[in-house]
Order: structure tokens, then C-alpha cells, then sequence
């Protein structure tokens, strides 16, 4: 019965939507717990989401099973001045919904089996064709101008306890993303793209690949806590429709990324915990490369996204006011990957994003069931730079987001 809730969680977890851009598009947080503490969970060990955050913390979670969705609004909009594209739109799309999963099982005192299922994305945009009150996007094409990024990723866990204090794990990734791309047709010629039947309007283009994350905890004393992760480079299967768009023909790996972290139980009561994160988006051409170079898209090192590599800082609190409440708050603080001079091609994934703000509680029912809520507020943020064709101008991209997740989760 547990193996079919699993698999059916999972199934739809495959199934839907996902669109999440805040620390770059990685998620500001995996789990609604981490959710309501500004993401921090690195040394938490309160939820069956090891797999994306320490797998060596499902050592400590128990027999437990948590799902949830959240509600994800990202507000995105963009304005050029460039001769005849010339004026501001905004995207369409506002309302995603994100589903989280985790599940673990201590197959022995020592050690935990378990799966977490989650979800990257945000190079989601859809802006209409309305500049002059006719038929051409922002991007110079016509019709409708938008990308769409989704990611899910499913890592299963295996986590040992070292001794009663440490513990140590490890989650193969498999991968699976989804992308398409239209209105770009401005490029689709053998001056920019070295493939330009293979840029725009090819409908969605699927692949997968592997990495592994790993992770140590340790419980220092009985009130403090660390904890590291480090998720190697997920190799993935190029994009061939698109393979006139992203660098390498196609290729669009997901970035390596590590965190480290620490909890602190100031009191019985009260949980203070912070995260330090990195991303290497520079890593991955696609991503990475300046949308400058002086190259075909498509190409090796051809242009990317002009991403750098970001450092992300995740702060939170979470006291427990009596046996039914818990009440959390929480910060996220990152780097912008975007420079301005890359912000012409970013239109189409503007993920500026630098701060957030986050509340959440659990309440514990009676049969021990613990429901779990968490709000985030990410501030508008704006990035200006010179146009990157010859002809000049000014391009302007800005966002900001609110989300709100509800998680139920039980021991068994």
C-alpha cells in the first residue's frame, strides 16, 4: 500500500507544471518546513526531503511520508528602446503550482531508505505580441514571445548513522527537464544560429540525465548541529530542437551546487538555523557563456545566458509555542546572476530575483498528521543595461514573486 501512495505521488509530480525562479531558478527552498525558515535546512532533519537538501539527514527523520504543493506567482516584465521595438510588456502566466514529495523508511536502526521528488524551473516567460499595437514581441519576432524551463529531479536516498551523533548519505539524481522556446524567429537564420531550424517554435523537447548528491550531519552537542551537501553536475541528453539555440548544440546541463549549514536550539523551544549556498551557473555553456560572444547560437561556445556563479545566504527561526503550533520566519539572500550586459537575451528568463522573505507554521492534529503552511515574498528587483545589438538602446528586465504552499506529513 505505501509502494502504491509512492508511485502515484510520484506520477503526479511528473504530471505537473513546475515554474519556480528565485536563487537564479534553483528553489529558495525544498520542504515546506525549510520554506517557512528561508530555505535553511542543511542541519535540519524534520522532513523527508533529504534527497534535496542533506540525504545524510533521512538518518535521523524516522518512517515518514510528506506532500505538499505550493502556489507560485512570479510577476516579470521587460521594456526595450530599440527603434521600431520599442515599449514595455508584461508576461502572462502568473499562477504555477509546485508539488513536493519525501519519503524515508529506517530499514534498520542505522540506517534509512527513502526518495525525495522536486522540481527546478523559471526560464518561464510568455509575452505577448502587442509592441505598436501590432503583430511583434520584444525579441523583434512575431506572435508570442516566452521560453519554458521545467525540471524534476527524483533521488533516491540512502543514509547510514555513523554512531548515535553522525551520519553520513547519498542520492543518485535522475533527471528529466522539458523546454520550449517561440517568437525568437528574429534569429533563426544562418547569421545567428548555426542550426536555425532547430531555435524557435518547435514545440517541447524532453531530457534527461544523472548526478549524485551527498551529505554528512553531525550532530555536534544536543543543541548544535551542521551539516554539508554537495550535488555533482547533472550530465543531460541535448535539446535537438533546439539545438540551434543553446550552446554545444543543444546541451544544457543542470548546475553543480553545494551548501553547508548549521542549527542552533537557542531553548527547548526555539530552533535558530543558516545556510550558506552555491551555485555554479558559469558551469553550464548554455548558462553560463556571455549572450555577447561573438559566435552562432548553437555553437560551441556559443552564446548562453551569461549566468555567473551566485552565493545564496538562507536564514530562519522556528519556535514551538505549544503541542499543536509551530511558528517559523526566515530570510534568502542571493547573488544576482544577471550582469547587465546580458539583459537583452535575459527577457526571456529575467531571474533577478536577491531577496525573499518567508513565514510558515505547523499545526500537529491529533492523530499526529502535522500540516504545514509557508508564505514568500521575493522584492522587486530590476536590472538595466545597453542593448547588445548594434543599434543601440536600453533593455530593462524586472521581477517579483509570492508563494504560498500547504504540506501534509505523518510518521509511520
Amino acid at each position: 500500500m505505501r509502494r502504491t501512495r509512492l508511485a502515484v505521488a510520484i506520477s503526479l509530480m511528473a504530471a505537473a507544471g513546475m515554474a519556480h525562479a528565485t536563487d537564479g531558478y534553483f528553489s529558495d527552498a525544498y520542504g515546506m518546513k525549510a520554506a517557512g525558515m528561508g530555505g535553511a535546512a542543511t542541519a535540519m532533519t524534520e522532513d523527508a526531503m533529504g534527497g534535496a537538501n542533506n540525504p545524510a539527514s533521512m538518518a535521523f527523520v524516522g518512517d515518514r511520508f510528506d506532500v505538499g504543493a505550493t502556489i507560485f506567482s512570479p510577476r516579470r516584465s521587460a521594456s526595450r528602446s530599440l527603434g521600431v521595438i520599442n515599449g514595455p510588456s508584461d508576461s502572462n502566466s502568473n499562477y504555477f503550482v509546485i508539488p513536493e514529495l519525501g519519503y524515508n523508511h529506517m530499514i534498520q536502526p542505522n540506517l534509512a531508505l527513502g526518495v525525495t521528488v522536486y522540481g527546478n524551473g523559471g526560464m518561464n516567460t510568455n509575452y505577448p505580441a502587442n509592441l505598436g499595437g501590432g503583430t511583434t514581441n520584444l525579441m523583434g519576432g512575431s506572435g508570442k514571445l516566452g521560453v519554458n524551463l521545467m525540471q524534476l529531479i527524483v533521488a533516491p536516498t540512502l543514509a547510514f548513522k555513523l554512531n548515535a551523533t553522525n551520519s553520513i548519505g547519498i542520492a543518485p539524481l535522475l533527471g528529466y527537464q522539458r523546454f520550449e522556446a517561440y517568437g525568437l524567429q528574429q534569429f533563426a537564420n544562418a547569421t545567428y544560429s548555426q542550426s536555425p531550424n532547430n531555435l524557435t517554435n518547435k514545440g517541447w523537447d524532453d531530457s534527461t540525465g544523472i548526478g549524485v548528491r551527498v551529505g554528512y550531519l553531525g550532530r555536534l552537542t544536543p543543541t548544535f548541529s551542521i551539516g554539508v551537501s554537495y550535488a555533482t553536475k547533472m550530465r543531460m541528453t541535448k535539446f535537438n530542437k533546439y539545438s540551434g539555440l543553446f550552446a554545444d548544440g543543444g546541451l544544457f546541463d543542470i548546475p553543480e551546487n553545494y551548501s553547508a549549514g548549521v542549527a542552533w536550539k537557542a531553548t527547548p523551544d526555539l530552533t535558530l538555523a543558516a545556510d550558506y549556498q552555491r551555485i555554479n551557473y558559469g558551469g553550464v555553456s548554455s548558462i553560463g557563456n556571455p549572450s555577447t560572444n561573438m559566435a552562432q547560437f548553437g555553437s560551441v561556445g556559443g552564446p548562453g545566458f551569461g549566468w555567473k556563479n551566485i552565493n545564496v545566504w538562507k536564514f530562519g527561526g522556528e519556535y514551538r509555542y505549544d503541542k499543536q503550533w509551530t511558528f517559523r520566519a526566515g530570510y534568502n539572500h542571493s547573488d544576482n546572476p544577471i550582469q547587465s550586459r546580458d539583459v537583452a537575451l535575459n527577457i526571456l528568463a529575467p531571474g533577478v530575483i536577491q531577496d525573499h522573505l518567508t513565514l510558515g507554521a505547523t499545526y500537529t492534529l491529533p492523530s499526529g498528521g502535522e500540516l504545514t503552511m509557508a508564505y514568500m515574498h521575493a522584492f522587486q528587483n530590476t536590472v538595466t543595461g545597453p542593448d547588445s545589438t548594434p543599434f543601440g538602446g536600453t533593455d530593462t528586465i524586472t521581477m517579483y514573486q509570492n508563494s504560498i504552499g500547504i504540506s501534509y506529513g505523518w510518521k509511520m
